[in-house]
């Protein structure tokens, strides 16, 4: 991409988007197009053609996507599954139709089998049953980079799926019914502290095990990707390390400066036993993430902080 690409970032007030747009801005790109939810509805195919239409963006950065943790998977499947699988269609079919010269697709690795063996590999794809609690969610993304990867062998496009491992940071979702385990548990220890609470509860064992990637990290990961990455495999975006949820909770607590006790509600789902991705071909490329997790917790804090409103 040359600084003056016109580059469209779909969902870019999203935990993702937003730090893309941010990575985007900070490395001089200067012709960067966006639109808000209520500006533009990419479930909506013809609000879509019509932007695609108009603006003629030459490189996209698909971003935009319903998300959240077991417990909205669990209570929303049908949502997840009709708007993620109507904004894949729309923005791939439009990058298609006006000539987009490059897109790169932002999966999940939760669309790996619920059993598959550890750390993932791209080539366990469909090789076994999803996670029930979030089976919803992973078929919409993978019908997305099957999208990416038959538009590819039917008209010869450049559009690349990567798989990203669990994301957090600035502008994460905090809503406890709605996020993921580490914003959930980040606000919750912050809550307790501010309220002196005795103790904290954790869902699950604490034993399943997971792997967190910064933001900031993600988004120089796609922009390397869209520049240097070829390839039309997915391509697994994350640390390689993994911690148990107990390891985290306890991370966070003293992130936080909390002084209660943790305690486990095992009557709550675990979800995955362990979900860790392998990123062999990420390195391959020449890229490493930066930022550890103990001093992206520091950062999160801090800009939860300074921006939250409880």
């Amino acid at each position: 991409m040359n600084k003056d690409s016109k580059i469209y970032v779909g969902g870019h007030k999203g935990l993702a988007g937003s730090a893309i747009y941010r990575k985007l801005k900070n490395e001089g790109y200067t012709n960067i197009v966006t639109r808000t939810h209520k500006e533009l509805d990419l479930t909506n195919q013809q609000q879509t053609q019509e932007f695609f239409q108009k603006e003629r963006p030459e490189y996209v950065f698909l971003a935009a996507a319903k998300v959240g943790g077991i417990g909205a998977n669990v209570t929303y499947p049908a949502d997840f599954a009709y708007i993620n699988i109507m904004i894949e269609s729309n923005v791939i079919k439009a990058s298609y139709d006006y000539g987009v010269k490059k897109l790169l697709f932002l999966g999940s690795s939760c669309i790996y089998p619920r059993d598959c063996p550890q750390p993932i590999k791209e080539e366990y794809l469909l090789t076994g049953p999803l996670e029930p609690t979030n089976e919803a969610y992973a078929i919409a993304k993978i019908a997305g980079l099957k999208m990416c990867e038959y538009f590819n062998k039917q008209y010869g496009t450049n559009f690349i799926s990567v798989m990203l491992t669990n994301l957090y940071g600035p502008n994460d979702n905090f809503d406890l019914k709605t996020s993921h385990v580490l914003p959930a548990l980040l606000r919750k220890f912050h809550e307790a502290k501010i309220n002196n609470n005795p103790y904290v509860e954790v869902w699950g064992t604490g034993n399943q095990r997971r792997e967190f990637l910064y933001v900031d990290d993600l988004a120089d990961a796609v922009l390397h990707l869209m520049n240097n990455y070829e390839g039309k495999e997915l391509i697994d975006v994350g640390t390689g390390k993994d911690l148990t949820i107990k390891e985290l909770a306890q991370l966070i607590k003293e992130v936080v400066g909390y002084e209660g006790e943790i305690r486990f509600d095992t009557t709550k789902p675990d979800g995955v036993p362990r979900r860790l991705l392998d990123v062999t071909k990420l390195h391959n490329t020449g890229w490493r993430h930066k930022i550890e997790l103990k001093e992206g917790l520091e950062l999160t804090y801090q800009w939860f902080k300074e921006n939250w409103k409880s």
